[in-house]
């Protein structure tokens, strides 16, 4: 059922996804959030302090992208608990689509509002390295007003892949314990759970707005280190112009920061 609940996105579909951020979350060309989730297990034998994760327990991780219907776009599953997610992100089939440009990502287009070609992207946390397709926040806690403003509405965005890991969990009550069996066994599991994650919500008649009272979102706690190209950069800084002008702002978001 993998290729039929979960099928890798063509552009029509990646349009359709950005499509929903921008109206569910008022964030343009965001074609998905991404993030981790670990998967609590009894520790493996043998395997030393592999998967013991810096919660102190331990895990194998689930890295997913999820479109604003909460459904998964993309899981990779299995990294040790003891691994960031950049690493696990880097060692993803995800990452190296990216690099060799085979996503079937649509061309950068004009935004109202926005002098230059915006790219289509991903939203993460501040563990995602910045780059022409990943969007990530602006490291520091003493920020200018304009920039805390971008950073709380890549979290809105952001937040759909920690509402789906809730989802995951409150319907597949299997990760509210650590699961005991092996490894191998239990990466089948988690990626079953995944495909009937988006089974059951693509038949089961609920939508975007019935699961609004799903929370997840975890707190955001940045760090000073960024190192990217000023091209990449431009990106990052054009878009919070735009959310601080007529055309993009929220009526909301001054109250919020």
């Amino acid at each position: 059922m993998h290729n039929e609940c979960i099928p890798t996105p063509n552009e029509e579909k990646l349009l359709e996804i950005a499509e929903g951020y921008q109206q569910r979350a008022q964030f343009p060309n965001c074609i998905g959030a991404i993030g981790g989730k670990h998967i609590r297990v009894i520790k493996p034998h043998g395997s030393g302090s592999h998967y013991f994760n810096y919660k102190h327990f331990f895990s194998i991780v689930l890295l997913a992208v999820v479109d604003s219907n909460y459904c998964f776009t993309f899981i990779d599953v299995g990294s040790f608990g003891k691994d960031s997610d950049p690493t696990i992100f880097k060692n993803s089939t995800l990452y190296k689509k990216l690099q060799n440009d085979s996503l079937n990502i649509p061309k950068p287009n004009l935004i109202r509002g926005i002098q230059i070609p915006m790219p289509y992207v991903f939203v993460g946390d501040e563990a995602f390295g910045l780059s022409t397709n990943m969007l990530r926040p602006y490291a520091g806690k003493c920020l200018l007003i304009n920039k805390r403003i971008f950073n709380y509405r890549l979290s809105r965005a952001r937040r759909y892949v920690e509402c789906a890991f809730g989802i995951l969990s409150n319907k597949w009550r299997i990760f509210h314990c650590a699961i005991d069996v092996d490894i191998e066994l239990t990466i089948d599991i988690v990626k079953c759970c995944c495909v009937l994650h988006n089974f059951v919500r693509a038949r089961d008649g609920y939508e975007f707005e019935d699961s609004l009272m799903v929370t997840g979102m975890d707190d955001i706690e940045l760090d000073n280190n960024l190192n990217v190209n000023r091209s990449i950069n431009r990106y990052r800084d054009a878009l919070t112009n735009y959310f601080n002008s007529e055309l993009g702002q929220v009526a909301w978001q001054n109250e919020k920061i």
